[in-house]
């Protein structure tokens, strides 16, 4: 008898704990004729419905079904094109260009700096991108990431570097170009380090600020106000040593990096993906490949800095010749790259130029010879791997996180203007534009 009771209190706690979940999830039925299929870098057409319950793709069925589901809202996308989410894996969500960022450091609290960014999260996500790797900013990235997971502002699921490891007056010294008053001696906690004690420390405060990855400049760098562009600024040793540390918190690293000597030492030290990468050799190429390093290109900074180099007054004066130099080089580098079979990951340095025109990346790189549904994939299937989400992000797929977005038209290698009308934006199953 008491055993009799005490299952049937279980089946009762059980249907309880079931109907209150099925009364707090939404359910969301979407209609769709087109959707892409990120695995095999190709369209699926014919008749489909996708069903939607809380934040996750429960079902997807062949066919234009209506489930008899309460409360369920019916969205019809069957004229439009269907994707997952985009994932950015390079941007700066904490800052946008503009002939006085250089000032503003100086003028702007930590509070300013992160009002001013919350325009620049929504952007982004409303352009379809609901996933970025987030590679490095001057404080508030951190804050900005759980503000969004909490609901408390909109922008896309951030993973980020915090604050970016460099070396005393490297690209990443946040001191450069201030006067002698401001120079101070920054260390590791401030994302300057010299020696390999200072790069495990500093990647241990990482993770202790809330960092997701790692984030070091290999090289010099174009924005940075420090002369050289391209130089190594790391010993093997100290990449080795943020690597390894970085292991054990579960962390890959990424390397800013434009110079091939200092490419050649964070692909030996042990980096997950290169930034820029924009003098990279033909043999650089062979060792990205063998150590299984991924180029993230950003040719649409590329592009900008050598556009606005040529602006009286929106650069510093050290900085014009250097924007001149690196922007019209990348999207060659890249095209090389490509051919080689290096492996590829889509990423724009948004920030670098306005948020919101990430999309623009895509018609650069199907301009330099990708075709235009493997460009797709590398902002779908490949960076959810690198993140360590290929089982939640970059698919339509049952079981997946809901992050679904629509295009008016499938984009073709010669119209990328099409990733431009995002009409259609679900994260998290919470629809956001519709």
């Amino acid at each position: 008898m008491k055993f009799h009771n005490y299952v049937s209190l279980s089946v009762l706690i059980l249907l309880f704990f079931i109907a209150g979940n099925k009364s707090n999830a939404q359910t969301t039925i979407i209609h769709c004729t087109t959707y892409f299929d990120s695995v095999n870098a190709e369209y699926k057409t014919g008749e489909f419905t996708f069903i939607i319950q809380g934040n996750k793709i429960s079902n997807i069925y062949d066919g234009i079904v209506t489930p008899k589901l309460e409360d369920a809202t019916i969205i019809d996308l069957k004229d439009k094109v269907l994707y997952p989410g985009f994932i950015d894996m390079h941007v700066h969500l904490d800052h946008e260009t503009s002939p006085t960022r250089y000032l503003d450091k100086y003028q702007d609290n930590k509070s300013d700096q992160a009002l001013k960014s919350v325009k620049f999260c929504e952007r982004t996500l409303m352009a379809g991108f609901t996933t970025v790797r987030d590679v490095g900013g001057n404080g508030v990235n951190i804050a900005l990431k759980n503000a969004i997971a909490r609901g408390d502002i909109i922008g896309p699921r951030v993973f980020t570097a915090g604050k970016i490891i460099s070396s005393t007056g490297g690209h990443g010294d946040p001191t450069n170009g201030s006067n002698a008053s401001y120079v101070g001696d920054p260390g590791p906690k401030e994302g300057v380090v010299n020696g390999v004690a200072d790069a495990r420390k500093a990647v241990r405060q990482r993770y202790k600020n809330g960092a997701d990855l790692i984030k070091i400049t290999a090289t010099g760098g174009v924005l940075s106000q420090a002369k050289n562009s391209s130089n190594p600024q790391f010993t093997v040793e100290e990449i080795k040593a943020i690597t390894e540390t970085a292991a054990d918190y579960g962390f890959h690293v990424a390397a800013h990096a434009h110079g091939d000597d200092g490419m050649q030492r964070a692909i030996i030290g042990g980096v997950k993906t290169i930034e820029h990468g924009t003098k990279m050799s033909d043999e650089t190429m062979e060792m990205m490949k063998e150590f299984d390093v991924y180029l993230v290109p950003t040719i649409v900074a590329g592009k900008y800095v050598s556009k606005m180099a040529k602006v009286d007054g929106f650069y510093p004066e050290v900085i014009r010749p250097k924007a001149l130099e690196i922007g019209p080089k990348i999207q060659d580098m890249f095209g090389r790259a490509y051919k080689k079979n290096v492996p590829i990951v889509f990423g724009t340095d948004a920030g670098v130029f306005p948020h919101g025109e990430n999309w623009k990346e895509f018609g650069y790189m199907t301009d330099a010879g990708m075709p235009v549904n493997i460009a797709v994939q590398s902002a779908t299937l490949v960076p959810a791997k690198i993140l360590k989400m290929e089982n939640s992000i970059g698919q339509l797929k049952a079981g997946f996180l809901a992050d679904i977005i629509a295009l008016e038209e499938i984009p073709t290698q010669k119209n990328t203007e099409a990733f431009k009308n995002v009409v259609f934006i679900m994260k998290d199953g919470k629809i956001y534009k519709d």
